[in-house]
């Protein structure tokens, strides 16, 4: 049966939310854990088109009030029917990508809808503030819906939608981005790139293009960084690495020269060695002391939770539970939030 075809194009109608790369408008590509394509549309048809997909990308697809999860699997095409009923009336669509970045990027071709069928730009969402989540594994989610033991093979149950952030930004009303990739530290990790080198890109590749950070610029920025420089000079039986305290300091400094009129909170903690690691705490400790006494709009904040394994759904809700809570505290969230408290 002939369908309708919305294009990213040809068609303004799609809501994009994230960092993507549009350097072709036809194949605009998906990238960090957390985008987000929405639409509305009529019909009783649904088809999501995908172009080509590089390594595992996994997306909460969301009609109405029912959420399916569905895997691009790596090649150049892939289309996924919606596989639910649907009435002749309007509909709410949103992709979210919840596999991060470093496992794959899909390109997005657009849908197909019944013929004559509608779609319309969503109302665009009333947000109070926005918040911008930069870090590793912790930030991700990664194994968040694992069971007993941690696994990278499938990244089926690495769900950016129930990790802290998500779910702390939620909770205050924001729009959350979050660039954060699992394994990497600010001066040694178990990934090639270091914070320093991807934060700022369009995807995590230390050769990647710099992306146009003004187009959206956040009121808060987290930072959560250590675990990794911590764990795997442990692992490798080396000391703390020397220049963790200094990339952390021309991290900060960078990310407020992008975003002048942000608060940057650094953060620590969600597993050991943000919780018990003293060499990590006093390279940490150093960093805060160094970027508060010249910078009025840094704040800091330690996790109480941590999970000996990466954190599970219900570290996460205890973590954002936390941060929520401090955040709604702070004088600098009082425009946002005054009436959620």
């Amino acid at each position: 049966m002939p369908t309708l075809s919305l294009l990213p194009s040809s068609d303004h109608r799609f809501a994009w939310e994230g960092r993507f790369d549009r350097a072709d408008p036809t194949r605009p590509v998906i990238i960090w854990e957390g985008s987000r394509v929405s639409l509305d549309f009529e019909g009783g048809v649904l088809a999501l088109e995908f172009g080509e997909a590089d390594g595992q990308n996994f997306f909460n697809v969301s009609v109405d009030d029912l959420t399916v999860v569905v895997g691009v699997p790596a090649g150049l095409a892939y289309r996924f029917v919606w596989p639910h009923a649907l009435s002749a009336s309007r509909h709410k669509l949103q992709l979210f990508k919840r596999s991060e970045a470093d496992a794959g990027h899909v390109v997005f071709q657009g849908v197909d809808l019944a013929p004559e069928a509608r779609g319309w730009a969503p109302v665009t969402a009333a947000y109070r503030l926005k918040m911008e989540f930069i870090g590793d594994s912790i930030t991700v989610g990664a194994c968040n819906e694992d069971g007993a033991e941690d696994q990278w093979d499938d990244r089926r149950t690495h769900n950016h939608a129930l990790s802290y952030g998500w779910l702390t930004a939620q909770a205050v009303g924001a729009d959350e981005r979050a660039i954060a990739v699992s394994g990497m530290g600010i001066a040694e990790g178990y990934v090639e790139m270091k914070a320093g080198e991807v934060w700022d890109k369009i995807y995590p590749r230390a050769a990647a293009a710099r992306a146009d950070l003004k187009t959206w610029q956040p009121d808060v920025v987290c930072i959560n960084f250590g675990e990794n420089d911590d764990s795997f000079t442990r692992n490798q039986h080396r000391p703390f690495p020397p220049g963790y305290a200094a990339g952390y300091v021309s991290l900060v400094r960078a990310v407020r020269e992008a975003y002048p009129r942000a608060t940057l909170v650094l953060l620590r903690g969600g597993m050991y060695g943000g919780a018990k690691s003293p060499d990590l705490k006093a390279a940490w400790d150093k960093v805060v002391l160094a970027v508060e006494a010249t910078d009025p709009r840094i704040a800091h904040y330690v996790f109480n939770h941590w999970s000996t394994l990466h954190p599970r759904v219900s570290d996460h809700r205890a973590m954002a539970s936390e941060l929520t809570e401090w955040l709604k505290q702070q004088p600098f969230m009082d425009a946002y939030i005054k009436n959620t408290k």
